[in-house]
């Protein structure tokens, strides 16, 4: 590992396409089976193996750290709504074995959790769902998402307009006074 126990530089035949602001904050190999690649966490978001594009911190729903894997959660936006927000849904959990996960799972936490400005969780008609607002590098102000709970009728009038009324109503909550 070298002086002050150091991490290894990540070799440069697995560097992901970083832009000219993003910088590697941890990496670590997957091991065993299909998630056979690298992890790299950036301060812009995580590079997964076999994608092309990195995944914005904000973009990640869920993730789950068991002491040997990661299991990451994307979003998928589904619609957007007048009231100036995303709808999204979970796509299908990656699981990636590390072997040696150094600070990534700590990164990885650290950037998701520090993307949300405001989340909470409502009832609306026929069901319920989170809203949350995200801080996305590069955007200014918040991008505001709901994530339905499995069942609720995300398309009836009736949850779309307590949905509207909710997001409001956080909007107001986190907008600042002399604004």
């Amino acid at each position: 590992m070298g002086l002050f126990n150091r991490r290894p530089k990540l070799p440069p035949a697995d560097r992901p396409p970083l832009t000219a602001d993003e910088r590697v904050l941890a990496w670590a190999a997957a091991g065993n089976g299909e998630g056979d690649g690298v992890l790299v966490a950036s301060n812009r978001g995580l590079w997964l193996p076999g994608r092309a594009e990195r995944l914005g911190w904000h973009d990640i729903l869920k993730v789950v750290w068991s002491g040997r894997e990661l299991t990451v959660t994307p979003a998928e936006t589904v619609g957007e709504r007048d009231g100036g927000y995303l709808v999204v849904a979970d796509r299908p959990a990656e699981t990636y074995l590390l072997v040696d996960p150094g600070d990534l799972p700590h990164q990885v936490r650290t950037r998701v959790t520090g993307s949300v400005a405001y989340t909470a969780h409502h009832p609306v008609p026929g069901g319920a769902g989170r809203i949350a607002a995200r801080r996305v590098p590069g955007v200014d102000g918040l991008t505001w998402t709901v994530r339905y709970d499995p069942g609720t009728p995300a398309d009836d009038e009736a949850v779309v307009a307590e949905t509207d009324r909710l997001v409001a109503a956080a909007r107001a909550t986190t907008t600042p006074a002399d604004v």
